[in-house]
């Protein structure tokens, strides 16, 4: 973390204290003995060991001699009292270690006194003993004092003290400390210091914050002996903390057992300069002149100051830290200044001089007061400030909770709150048929196979027009005959059986309910005996209706997938039929209850075009389906959100980052949500982790593409999924309109030749997550990430950003600043086919064809494919066809066959061919039509022409009973195929 030198102390508000003791409390210290001494030094003969505590020696023990083992027995016992007013109180004792001395006595010589030299120090953390221990019993390692260099110490010592330590009852009970907290704050450097800062025994370079702690008044925590550093190399990664000692006897001592600065990218630190501009700017300051620290202090905290923290924390985000350079002979200035976003007015320093003891250590020379300052002492400030900020002083700091000030809830509790909000729904029913649906199936299914038959036959024989005279018996029995022979060698027959059985099958299961086999030949031939009259009696009610022309059945349901109904309900999107739009999402739902897409689908669409709560039913019904799918967690969130339902979308958004902590899209709307909530510092949490994540992930990436590029190996595509987008991708925008369908749900995909494209702009946290936003209509979040994008861009608006901006005002129907948009997009990338084709479709939404024209048919140039090439060339048929440029219009549509068949693409096809007079392909065309979706009456309708065209009256009325069963909308064609009824002499007109 970086924060700014030259901050000031805050004002001194009451703080809650840690727990009183009603009395001192002692704490009694034995050493047991040393062990390995002679790899201190080998010919140790005689020791004692002295104990110190807070730089108060607390006792020495006896001479002892060393066994030849290089053991040593001390048993030599002494204490401290820890007490809330005294100079051990829980705060020193949370930061401050035991400091143990072993020394060597060297027997007398001649008239020379016996000399005492210290051998090696170790150090005792006493820190369990705020944490509901009474006793512990550690080995501290020695490390050895430098001596001269005429004596030589074994590179590998091992030596070591056993230590115990205990209390005659608790210090912190289990309930105050886990009701408290344990900050840790390491300091470790100060970079790029003012010129002013030399080299100097003279100067000692301090540093100070406060926090809330022991007694009325907050705890100062005082970094000293900051080591002023010249130009060199940086300092090694990682590297251990230190103690908050003074210079001790034994350097290796001062390092903390396991505690380390590893460093790492500083896009992952939480304070300024983390931006990649920053980074060169870093990298110098870290190898040029700098004070280093490397120092920890910790603070316990009990529950009544972790309340305070929060409290400040929420009233100002930006913690107060001065640095202090004073000279330790002359008594010099310290340099400490104020910086206004802290919102602090006065020096730590300089106000708490004697709590700090920098009095003897020469820290101001004349004293401060509350009052205001003086013009002297205001320009003093003022000038030492400005150094700081010409030189662009920074500190680097780590601060650590043991604990969360927000505890985050459990991945259980989680789990529950989300199946509280989702209301218990009755178990989907199996899917079984009942006897009257498999009934009228076969009846469908009859109707069918009886007007294939009947065009067979035409084909054949032509049709008997009513003023050729009744046909006589044997030319009735000859066609019949070659009707068969027909059906039989061309195998048709056997096609229309198979159409038959399947039907036949489910009215034996559900009608007869017979599952299992028969036991006696005589109990099969019973049954298929009154099978079979029960199908021939069926089958003469379906063909009766169908000859009687009353009650027109439909047509049997159209044998059409999942995906495509989809694309259906997309195309219905586009064309502003949301009736039809909704019929098919909720068809696809029919298919598959328990498939969680098609509810996610539906619910996204409900979202932009119906109510929030139909569109929460749905996203709560895919969440029943899998309570750990994280699309669907965040799919409720949104919805809770834009139903103001704060807490409930605060449960799915924590859920469903708990459940896949790897997911950079739950992060980043979760931190959305926390924004708009005004929870700023949840908010960047929740951003720092999704872009950690990112940069994981591209790493990852790029050390795949090298290996690959290394071996010689063509890199495979990188996944469309939102969540494994890689580097550059968004060179690629999002899809454009909702209407849009992706590769994944085309039947057909054109793999473009490669092309040389310009350098892609990076990939973002916020680009990723508009992705999946724009899938699922989520407007307002979409907005929101955008702002982010701005923000976040080094280089301006991408033409990705635009054309996300510009489908919102689409969808807005916010046309002008739709235009806008994409005019800006043109001009960043004028080679990109999506931005054509949202152009095309806001020209032709606007009724400007020409232009929407012209639109279309540069996306078809490209050589790379637009992402919704379906609907550019579903729009461009459409153009032509009103021009009556039919041969363009056949090419296109079979294009758009060729990518992503649908009702509507063959539909087009067949139109264009109806009026270049190529029947046998229009028919072929509207039959292909017609098997994707039969409930289009436009289809039907041109079927009817056909029909009357070739003199096919039976099937033309039939037809044209079904286009108007559909309601057909068409005025234009309805006139027509009443005019051909009229021309051709078929039925009466008025049809």
């Amino acid at each position: 973390m970086e924060v700014p030198a030259g901050l000031t102390g805050r004002k001194e508000p009451a703080a809650a204290a840690l727990p009183s003791m009603s009395q001192p409390i002692p704490v009694q210290i034995t050493v047991v003995n040393a062990q390995d001494l002679k790899t201190l030094k080998s010919n140790v003969l005689v020791t004692l060991v002295r104990v110190e505590y807070n730089g108060a020696v607390l006792g020495d023990s006896s001479k002892t001699d060393v066994l030849p083992d290089g053991t040593a027995e001390y048993d030599f016992s002494t204490s401290f009292e820890c007490s809330p007013d005294g100079p051990n109180c829980l705060d020193v004792l949370v930061q401050k270690p035991l400091l143990l001395t072993v020394l060597e006595v060297r027997p007398k010589e001649k008239k020379k006194p016996e000399k005492i030299t210290p051998l090696g120090q170790a150090v005792v953390d006493l820190l369990p003993l705020l944490q509901g221990v009474r006793s512990l019993k550690v080995f501290a390692p020695l490390y050895a004092v430098p001596a001269s260099p005429s004596v030589s110490l074994h590179p590998e010592a091992t030596a070591g003290l056993e230590v115990t330590v205990s209390t005659k009852e608790l210090l912190l009970s289990a309930t105050q400390f886990s009701s408290g907290n344990l900050l840790s704050i390491t300091l470790e450097a100060a970079y790029s210091v003012p010129e002013a800062f030399t080299p100097d025994a003279q100067q000692n370079y301090m540093a100070c914050l406060q926090i809330p702690a022991a007694g009325e008044k907050e705890l100062p925590l005082l970094f000293k002996n900051g080591i002023l550093k010249a130009d060199g190399e940086k300092e090694p990664l990682p590297r251990p903390k230190n103690w908050p000692f003074g210079p001790i006897l034994a350097p290796a001592a001062l390092n903390i057992p396991d505690s380390f600065i590893v460093g790492g990218p500083y896009e992952d630190e939480d304070g300024e300069l983390t931006k990649s501009e920053d980074k060169e700017f870093r990298l110098q300051a870290e190898s040029t002149k700098r004070i280093v620290w490397d120092t920890e202090m910790r603070c316990f905290l009990d529950a009544a100051a972790v309340a305070v923290l929060q409290t400040r924390i929420a009233e100002c985000r930006y913690w107060p830290v001065e640095l202090c350079r004073m000279s330790v002979a002359s008594g010099g200035k310290g340099k400490a200044s104020k910086l206004d976003k802290t919102k602090i007015q006065y020096s730590i320093f300089r106000d708490r001089r004697s709590q700090l003891s920098l009095a003897k250590e020469g820290v101001g020379t004349s004293p401060a007061t509350k009052t205001a300052p003086s013009m002297a002492h205001k320009e003093e400030k003022d000038s030492s400030a400005m150094q700081y900020s010409e030189a662009g002083t920074f500190l680097v700091m780590e601060i650590k909770l043991d604990r969360p000030l927000v505890p985050k809830r459990l991945r259980e509790e989680l789990v529950r709150r989300v199946k509280e909000l989702i209301p218990p729904r009755p178990a989907l029913p199996p899917r079984t048929e009942g006897a009257k649906k498999v009934v009228e199936d076969y009846h469908k299914r009859v109707t069918s196979v009886a007007v294939a038959i009947l065009r067979e036959y035409h084909e054949l024989f032509g049709k008997q027009l009513p003023d050729q005279g009744v046909m006589d018996h044997e030319t009735m029995e000859e066609q019949k005959r070659q009707l068969n022979y027909e059906l039989n060698t061309s195998g048709k027959y056997f096609a229309f059986k198979e159409q038959l059985k399947y039907s036949v099958v489910k009215i034996v299961r559900e009608k007869y309910l017979k599952t299992t086999a028969f036991e006696t030949k005589e109990q099969l031939q019973a049954f298929l005996s009154e099978l079979y009259v029960y199908l021939v009696d069926h089958m003469h009610i379906a063909l009766n209706k169908l000859l009687s022309g009353e009650d027109v059945s439909p047509a049997p349901p159209p044998n059409t997938t999942r995906k495509q109904l989809l694309l259906f309900a997309r195309e219905a999107e586009a064309n502003k039929d949301l009736k039809l739009a909704s019929l098919f999402y909720t068809q696809r739902i029919a298919r598959d209850q328990r498939d969680i897409q098609s509810w996610l689908d539906y619910g996204a669409f409900c979202l932009l075009y119906e109510d929030a709560t139909k569109a929460l039913e749905c996203f709560q019904q895919a969440l029943c389906l899998d309570p750990q799918h994280i699309q669907s967690l965040l799919l409720c969130g949104i919805v809770a959100v834009k139903l103001q339902r704060y807490e409930e979308a605060e449960i799915f958004f924590e859920d469903a980052c708990c459940l896949e902590p790897s997911s950079i899209i739950a992060w980043t709307l979760s931190g959305l949500f926390y924004e708009m909530q005004n929870s700023y510092i949840q908010a960047e949490r929740n951003f720092r982790e999704a872009k950690k994540l990112l940069r994981a992930q591209l790493e990852e990436e790029r050390r795949i593409l090298a290996a690959a590029e290394g071996e010689g190996k063509k890199p495979s595509s990188p996944s469309t999924d939102p969540e494994k987008i890689p580097d550059g991708s968004a060179d690629k925008p999002p899809e454009v309109m909702k209407d849009v369908t992706s590769k994944e749900e085309a039947t057909a995909v054109q793999e473009a030749p490669e092309a040389p494209a310009p350098q892609p702009p990076p990939c973002t946290i916020f680009m990723k997550t508009v992705e999946f936003l724009m899938k699922v209509n989520a407007v307002r979040f979409v907005h929101k990430a955008l702002a982010h994008e701005l923000l976040s861009l080094q280089g301006g608006p991408t033409c990705a950003y635009y054309l996300a901006l510009a489908w919102t005002y689409m969808l807005q129907e916010d046309f002008p600043r739709c235009e806008k948009c994409l005019c800006e997009a043109v001009g960043i990338d004028p080679l990109n086919p999506n931005v054509w084709a949202q152009k095309g479709h806001l020209c032709y939404l606007q009724k400007d064809f020409d232009n929407a024209k012209e639109c279309y048919e540069r996306v078809i140039s490209f050589v790379e494919d637009a992402v919704d090439m379906h609907f550019v060339y579903l729009r461009l048929g459409s153009i032509y066809l009103e021009e009556k440029e039919y041969g363009r219009a056949k090419h296109i549509y079979l294009l758009a066959c060729d990518n992503s068949a649908s009702c509507l693409t063959w539909l087009g096809v067949g139109i264009a061919c109806y009026r270049l007079e190529e029947m046998l392909e229009a028919e072929d065309a509207l039959s292909e039509a017609n098997a994707l979706n039969n409930t289009n009456a436009e289809v039907w309708g041109y079927l009817a022409l056909i029909c009357l065209q070739g003199g096919r009256q039976l099937e033309a009325e039939q037809c044209y009973k079904y286009t108007v069963k559909l309601g057909l909308q068409n005025d234009a064609l309805l006139r027509e195929i009443r005019a051909a009824q009229h021309r051709f002499g078929f039925g009466d007109p008025s049809l």
